[in-house]
């Protein structure tokens, strides 16, 4: 009998070891998908495939096309929020403005997909927050897309030049201290008009948050590509702090 004893006492130890090693939180995120323009018919496939990446990732997923909860009090429960190609002016009102306001500014993530540059003109702002404005695009064709940083987490899996199709955007107000990402060539496709330097990826600290935006996602293919979905994980995380 003793060694079951002992073998049992042994186990219930092991388990109960086990029971104060702290258990990694599940962090909240937030996906906006308002749209008063264009809708992309890419948003549901993207929220589905935004919802796997949490499920492999630990986060949570909630989404909203509710302008009525940009309230700092709701905001403030999540980690990251995720505008997944809203468009149109006039997506806030004044208040929920400073609610997302006060949220970047104190400290929380924030992840623009392709049209988060195709909303809120009217609001400097958030132009300056998310990086710059969608000007213009050509029809979706393949393009090279030219890696300028590896060290980010959004690129750091991606070969240095990576072959993509999607629907390229050419930008205006252009904020010029953001963190270039990704470049595309615009020798590789027809319709670009910015030249060489031609962003379509980047990330910045802003006012205290932190701010990752992609140009790529419009094709519903680009959810379940592994690249994008790589480069999209990556920049998930950076604006969770991981």
């Amino acid at each position: 009998m003793k060694p079951i004893i002992l073998k049992l006492s042994f186990l219930v130890l092991i388990i109960s070891l086990f029971s104060f090693i702290p258990q990694k939180k599940t962090e909240e995120v937030l996906i906006f998908s308002k749209t008063k323009g264009f809708r992309h018919k890419s948003i549901e496939k993207g929220i589905d495939a935004i919802k796997k990446l949490g499920e492999q990732n630990n986060f949570n997923v909630t989404t909203t096309e509710d302008s009525s909860f940009f309230k700092y009090a709701n905001l403030k429960k999540y980690k990251t929020i995720i505008f997944l190609s809203p468009t149109g002016k006039n997506l806030f009102n004044d208040r929920q403005k400073e609610a997302l306001k006060k949220y970047i500014q104190k400290g929380g993530g924030f992840v623009g997909i392709h049209a988060a540059a195709d909303c809120s003109y009217e609001w400097k702002w958030y132009g300056k927050m998310v990086g710059g404005y969608f000007e213009s695009h050509p029809k979706v064709q393949k393009a090279n897309l030219e890696i300028k940083n590896n060290k980010n987490q959004s690129t750091s899996e991606l070969k240095n030049i990576w072959v993509h199709t999607d629907e390229w955007y050419n930008y205006k107000n252009f904020n010029p201290n953001v963190n270039i990402l990704i470049n595309l060539d615009e020798k590789s496709y027809t319709g670009g008009k910015m030249g060489d330097a031609h962003p379509i990826a980047w990330y910045h600290n802003f006012e205290g948050g932190r701010v990752f935006y992609t140009g790529l996602g419009h094709t519903d293919e680009s959810y379940s590509n592994a690249e994008f979905l790589k480069h999209l994980k990556g920049g998930i995380n950076y604006a969770l702090g991981r």
